[in-house]
């Protein structure tokens, strides 16, 4: 038989899956195909590649992700190893995230209960995750009295918010001996800066809100995020290269990745796109929406570098259960990665796309002198 250069795949002839098969095993030996396959493929491209020494890796997430356990069991592990740089978040998981951190209880439940019983008894539901509601009044309390300390008085990026609150929060934690539980926390800890892209979306916005009806002084300054955003890939890419990992979709995916329009077409500074891209999503990509919107489409924004497609993996699939694989798979595969403490950097970064945007501003002037003349 004359052999095809479609057939030179690997043979799929795997081994028999054991009590000793360990996780690494599992993906690399058993996921041969189908999203399985794609999520293999996400590993490998995370372990083999965005997590080089030379890449800057960005998380966005969006989804009840913490109220299912997945800041503690794997984005707190991820971060402590070095392989988050930096996160774009809904503002309901980094709500949901301070429950924990400030010692209140969520529970595993049942999406098959009667609402009306549980609104009579106080109970929360998010699908199959149960809360008294007593938890939503305290956590709203805990942010209205830290935002009304001094240092809250100010305009401030998002990032540097959910720095000074995670301060906090780490404080409560170890008051309360509760261990490394809050994503937030950790991220303060590990120097990770955490932006929210609708700061307003979210029962933390809701609080401030309420405190401006009060007399406070507290704003987030949503220019700042996309400037500090922006600042932190365009370093990325003129040190080494820009990679995302993009838990779900909606607005922080856009966030995530308009960092290099911003950059290109609105700053006028000369990239080329994120160098690597990976996506855990359940979005079909024929509707429309952003959240199934894939890679290639992103290339023709700017927001990826047509010369890295092939290091671009979508895989379709429910991120409760990929990413504890993904994250049990890069433990366990690669070593830490020394912490990059991009918060700490911000003002330098910062500083950095001034220079780029003035720079770009006056070649433009240049290019349009000459253009007229």
């Amino acid at each position: 038989m004359k052999e095809s250069r479609y057939l030179r795949g690997k043979s799929i002839r795997p081994g028999a899956i054991t009590g000793e098969t360990s996780v690494a095993d599992l993906v690399d030996n058993a996921f041969l195909a189908y999203n399985a396959a794609r999520l293999r493929e996400a590993c490998q491209l995370f372990t083999r590649k965005m997590l080089d020494p030379d890449v800057t890796v960005g998380v966005s997430m969006t989804g009840a992700l913490t109220p299912a356990g997945l800041g503690m069991s794997c984005l707190i592990p991820l971060m402590e190893r070095g392989f988050i740089d930096w996160i774009v978040s809904t503002g309901a998981n980094l709500y949901h995230d301070s429950h924990f951190g400030i010692g209140l209880e969520m529970h595993e439940g049942s999406p098959f209960l009667d609402d009306r019983a549980l609104r009579q008894e106080g109970v929360v539901r998010i699908y199959d995750i149960l809360f008294d509601y007593e938890v939503l009044l305290s956590t709203d309390a805990f942010y209205r009295a830290i935002i009304q300390t001094d240092e809250f008085q100010k305009e401030m990026s998002s990032a540097e918010f959910h720095y000074k609150a995670g301060r906090y929060i780490q404080e409560r934690e170890k008051t309360l001996g509760l261990g490394r539980v809050s994503l937030m926390a950790a991220a303060y800890d590990a120097g990770v800066p955490v932006y929210t892209s609708s700061p307003g979306d979210s029962s933390i916005g809701m609080n401030i809100a309420r405190s401006v009806l009060e007399g406070n002084r507290l704003r987030i300054d949503i220019t700042k995020d996309v400037n500090e955003t922006a600042a932190i890939v365009l370093n990325a890419k003129r040190k080494g290269k820009s990679a995302v990992l993009i838990l779900g979709g909606g607005s922080p995916k856009n966030f995530v990745l308009q960092t290099e329009p911003h950059i290109q077409e609105v700053l006028g500074i000369r990239d080329m796109g994120h160098d690597y891209y990976l996506q855990i999503t359940d979005a079909r990509p024929d509707t429309g929406g952003l959240s199934g919107a894939t890679p290639g489409e992103s290339v023709t924004w700017g927001k990826v570098d047509p010369e890295r497609l092939p290091d671009a993996v979508v895989c379709y699939a429910d991120t409760t259960i990929a990413l504890p694989l993904l994250t049990a798979y890069a433990l366990a595969i690669h070593a830490p990665r020394p912490p990059s403490r991009l918060y700490d950097r911000r003002e330098e970064l910062y500083r950095g796309l001034e220079i780029a945007f003035a720079e770009s501003s006056r070649k433009g002037e240049v290019d349009v002198r000459v253009r007229t003349h």
